[in-house]
């Protein structure tokens, strides 16, 4: 007897804003969304470090095919600083490498944030997932290897101080694709002659869409055990969360 063909998943078109947890990458967080969906087809648009938290819009089967769209659009993010320490990361995920005394006024603060609005020139993180002859610049990284990279213009359109406290800073960030908040808190910390990293980072808007859309993995975990319970398709409670379809997305990416 023959095998019996491998089940693909059933077709779904429309987009899910998912609220990415922290502790798992991108493409861990869409393969979770998929098989809750049995989707045949799905993407991600831009992708978040695991450090990182917040909306990573997905999209299912036609929408893949509008997803440059989302790649190229402005993001915006929350995120916290600790001065004082520099990592080989960026961010608290990676080994402390420097620690220097922190001596900085609100005044200092506030002049080294202006001078990231508008346009500049970024060097990407070795720790990012940008590609290099097909891998990403964070395996050589772990691997010991530095890269060349170029600086890629960037705009930052708004970036906020929301609070000072200590060692901490928290800003907003409003800026244009392929900007890397980990760069701009290890640059800010090197203006201010005491280092910094991320300790918390979360994406709060991409494009247009609406923030509170978002929808956690727990939140589509318990809608599929409620159909499970209910012995109903799975379909019929979760397709209302790809509550974004093809004719709202083309009119959110304009």
């Amino acid at each position: 007897m023959g095998r019996r063909p491998r089940r693909r998943g059933r077709p779904v078109d429309g987009i899910i804003l998912l609220d990415k947890p922290t502790g798992i990458t991108s493409n861990s967080a869409l393969q979770k969304v998929k098989n809750i969906f049995f989707a045949e087809k799905a993407g991600h648009t831009g992708a978040l470090d695991p450090l990182a938290t917040g909306m990573l819009p997905i999209c299912f089967g036609e929408a893949t095919k509008f997803s440059q769209f989302l790649l190229d659009s402005d993001k915006r993010y929350r995120v916290i600083a600790k001065l004082g320490e520099r990592t080989n990361t960026s961010d608290s995920d990676g080994e402390v490498v420097e620690t220097r005394e922190v001596k900085v006024s609100l005044g200092d603060l506030e002049r080294s944030i202006a001078s990231f609005r508008g346009d500049t020139m970024q060097v990407p993180s070795m720790f990012s997932a940008l590609k290099h002859e097909g891998k990403p610049l964070y395996e050589y990284a772990r691997a010991g290897i530095e890269v060349p990279r170029e600086a890629r213009k960037i705009t930052v359109y708004e970036i906020t101080l929301l609070r000072f406290e200590g060692h901490e800073v928290e800003m907003e960030v409003h800026c244009s694709k392929g900007t890397y908040i980990r760069t701009i808190v290890d640059d800010l910390g090197e203006m201010l002659g005491c280092g910094a990293h991320v300790t918390m980072l979360r994406r709060t808007g991409v494009s247009k869409y609406p923030y509170e859309r978002m929808v956690t993995l727990e939140q589509l975990e318990a809608l599929l055990e409620q159909a499970r319970e209910q012995d109903i398709q799975p379909r019929e409670l979760l397709d209302h969360c790809c509550c974004l379809w093809i004719l709202q997305y083309r009119i959110c990416v304009k």
